[in-house]
């Protein structure tokens, strides 16, 4: 049974997903501001986090940063704010999904799925390790590594960085890279899929040669063993 932390200020939104994930067979967990929810997860262990960013005593965004510097669990943001800067901030600290309010619950439940069917099946059916030169992917470990030196990078970047190498030399398109990336393609376009592309290529520093743009249609990661 997968235990999701559910973090947000207003108990009728913290009510309304308990129940629907509670029905769909999630143990869920309560906190109603960002300080709580850290503490928590200190001392507990999560499947997923669904957190709100406008919150009193420390806000998603700065919930999500400290949550990070403790433990790597996927989390969705939920938020009365649609802008674009809001999603790709967030998704530049490593969520997993975003959420617009008003949302529909059965949205929600079918999201949850998602995040906790991608985080749980990652690097199935590769070896642990995958080396391309000097860049070297730990799968296991969820490292990577550039001329020995490890990558900075965020989760996002990982598994966008993992789904290109698994098809390695495969053209894929933005849409198919937001279908499986991402989960859903609806909430993003192709700026987010090129700003995450960017990001990936400035943590791969001199092998960033080998993720290559096709105009007009989307990237693939490119490489011949000789």
């Amino acid at each position: 049974m997968a235990k999701i932390l559910v973090v947000d200020d207003e108990i009728n939104i913290r009510l309304v997903v308990k129940e629907y994930a509670e029905f769909e067979g999630y143990e869920v967990f309560e906190a109603e501001n960002g300080m709580q929810a850290v503490e928590m997860i200190k001392s507990n262990d999560y499947d997923l986090i669904i957190m709100d960013i406008m919150m009193p005593k420390l806000d998603g965004f700065s919930t999500c940063k400290e949550i990070k510097k403790y433990k790597s669990i996927p989390v969705i943001m939920l938020s009365a704010r649609g802008e674009e800067y809001d999603k790709l901030f967030g998704f530049e600290l490593g969520i997993d999904d975003y959420v617009v309010k008003p949302f529909s619950p059965k949205e929600l439940m079918a999201r949850i799925k998602v995040a906790l069917k991608r985080n749980s099946t990652k690097g199935n059916d590769m070896p642990e390790k995958i080396i391309f030169e000097g860049l070297e992917i730990d799968l296991a470990g969820r490292e990577v590594y550039v001329d020995k030196q490890k990558a900075s990078m965020t989760p996002k970047e990982y598994d966008l960085l993992f789904f290109l190498v698994k098809n390695k030399n495969l053209a894929l398109t933005r849409d198919k890279l937001l279908e499986e990336v991402w989960g859903y393609d609806f909430f993003g376009d192709d700026r987010t899929v090129d700003t995450h592309i960017k990001m990936l290529r400035n943590s791969l520093g001199p092998y960033r040669k080998f993720i290559v743009t096709l105009r007009g249609m989307g990237y693939k990661f490119e490489y011949d063993a000789k």
